[in-house]
């Protein structure tokens, strides 16, 4: 199973400054997992102590923030892309 990871600019450290490329999950947890095995300390720095993903991040898996399907329970399957990207604050 290939799934499709994106890092935006600012996270890109955490990846060795790789913005695209693959790798495997059933899950969004399972992905993250799956990262921080290629990537020591890649969890530490997307989720929080309660394990429940950073509020100043946002993760899509294809275009769907995952907040509004089953969080990190999200499935992903073969094909599919999932973003991590910076949540934006809007104001005056």
């Amino acid at each position: 199973m290939s799934i499709k990871v994106r890092m935006a600019a600012v996270i890109q450290k955490l990846t060795n400054n790789q913005k695209e490329f693959d790798s495997e999950g059933s899950s969004v947890n399972e992905l993250i997992s799956n990262l921080e095995k290629q990537f020591p300390g890649f969890k530490a720095q997307i989720l929080a102590e309660d394990n429940q993903v950073h509020q100043f991040l946002n993760i899509y898996v294809n275009d769907e923030d995952i907040r509004f399907i089953a969080n990190l329970d999200t499935e992903i399957k073969d094909g599919d892309t999932v973003s991590f990207l910076p949540a934006l604050a809007g104001g005056n």
